[in-house]
């Protein structure tokens, strides 16, 4: 059997999915793992997709808590408008009672012979010219490791400090899937979360942010192995990152743009983390 992004298992119901939660979805450090984003975003992409019938238009979702692995999240659909062409649809992903994330879309497609785009693809080197790298807080059984990235612009959390503000805020990397899936709604919304990426960029610091919610828009889609990711952190203020992506094939199409807002978090260096977990540093990481 072919590799999936992930295990999206229906029901008796056709409005009710269930996605349990493996390592291998799950991003974090190894002693705090939980589900990632735009995981559950694609999950819930896959939902409405599979019980409207219509493909995705854009989708937003709303991170309301974490799901651990060993898990499962049950994903309730709900389609309140399906006109002639388009249907507006709403998941609610929860464990029992409580509530991980929520989703709401829009779905469906109409003819037209009009097919263009207004935004160009940076100039970049190439996959193949550009150095492989890997965040230093990324496990060997986390959803990272299932990436291949290789870095086109900017920094990229890789354990090297980040000294100095970013004049521009922007990091450009190319990704792959190591599994050799290639480029769909699903794999787009998750490669889509990966904006945080590029805060410790833009502030010269260890940092990163806890998703508060995430927005996809789709465009053109063709099935690409590399996607160009796009990332410029546009503001922060009052302890919240605001941040956009563009994500482009190859060619340069523009396959999506997304949105997204963060709880801005600084993180321990990779000294303080070795000394936390030998036991000679305070448990508590910086806030």
């Amino acid at each position: 059997m072919s590799k999936v992004l992930f295990e999206l298992r229906a029901t008796h119901n056709s409005h009710r999915f269930h996605l349990p939660v493996t390592m291998d979805l799950c991003v974090g450090l190894p002693e705090r793992r939980f589900l990632f984003g735009g995981v559950g975003l694609a999950a819930a992409i896959d939902a409405m997709q599979r019980t409207s019938g219509r493909p995705v238009i854009w989708a937003t979702a709303h991170y309301l808590s974490f799901a651990r692995p060993g898990s499962t999240v049950d994903l309730d659909v709900w389609i309140p408008v399906a006109g002639n062409q388009t249907s507006q649809a709403q998941v609610l992903e929860h464990i029992e009672d409580g509530k991980i994330i929520s989703v709401i879309a829009a779905l469906g497609a109409r003819d037209s012979a009009i097919s263009d785009q207004w935004v160009p693809m940076p100039r970049v080197a190439p996959p193949g010219d550009c150095p492989a790298v890997e965040s230093w807080r990324a496990g060997e059984d986390g959803l990272q490791s299932r990436f291949e990235v290789r870095l086109a612009h900017g920094r990229y959390p890789d354990g090297q400090r980040p000294e100095g503000r970013s004049d521009d805020g922007r990091v450009a990397f190319w990704i792959r899937s190591n599994e050799g899936l290639l480029a769909d709604p699903l794999l787009l919304a998750v490669v889509a979360d990966y904006i945080s990426v590029a805060i410790g960029n833009a502030i010269g610091a260890f940092a990163g942010g806890n998703s508060l919610d995430n927005t996809i828009r789709y465009a053109r889609i063709e099935p690409a192995e590399w996607i160009l990711c796009d990332i410029r952190i546009e503001s922060i203020h009052h302890g919240v990152v605001h941040g956009t992506m563009h994500l482009f094939d190859e060619t340069g199409l523009l396959m999506a743009t997304a949105s997204q807002s963060l709880i801005l978090r600084m993180h321990e260096t990779p000294q303080q983390l070795a000394a936390r977990r030998a036991g000679t540093a305070p448990s508590t990481p910086p806030a």
